[in-house]
């Protein structure tokens, strides 16, 4: 069985329609106002990208695409969605992505605990010490750190920030 047939096999679905797949199709046959794509985006990802709370406001069919694209790689698989939420987050950790160190939240929603939080951005960090013009393990240290602060703040339900609200300034006051 060549490549292409085996990751159509891997990521087919082989059983009746799921709840998210009978949601899917009730998404599909009404437009969704931006609170609904926001709760679907929730539910589908585990949180709501803050791109997509403002692109949601003005049409929410792309957050909605975006929701299924998501599920469709980040679901169970071969590998859990606890694994593959925490790869992400160790990806962020490793090239100083504020954007993707986000992925703690998931991986909690996913059952990830604090010290697989904990070895994953580790991991991460080691990561940027060794990537081809990498950021360095002393920078990525603070993304690590910043998972473990988002993940404590997440877990006694106290407020939390991954960024600083945008300026909109490319840096000139």
């Amino acid at each position: 069985m060549g490549i292409f047939a085996e990751l159509k096999k891997m990521f087919a679905r082989q059983d009746s329609p799921s709840g998210q797949e009978k949601e899917a199709k009730m998404a599909d046959e009404k437009k969704m106002t931006a609170q609904e794509v926001n709760d679907y985006m929730k539910k589908q990802m585990g949180f709501v990208p803050r791109m997509f709370q403002i692109i949601n406001t003005v049409t929410p069919d792309p957050g909605k695409t975006f929701a299924d694209f998501y599920a469709s790689i980040f679901g169970d698989g071969a590998l859990s969605k606890k694994v593959k939420e925490l790869m992400f987050m160790a990806g962020g950790v490793g090239y100083c992505s504020p954007r993707c160190i986000i992925h703690v939240i998931p991986a909690i929603n996913a059952g990830a605990t604090t010290g697989e939080i904990f070895e994953a951005a580790a991991v991460g960090m080691t990561l940027a010490g060794f990537v081809p013009g990498g950021p360095g393990i002393p920078y990525a240290f603070e993304y690590a750190l910043k998972c473990l602060d988002i993940e404590a703040k997440y877990r006694k339900g106290e407020s939390w920030e991954y960024l600083p609200p945008p300026k909109f300034d490319h840096g000139v006051f």
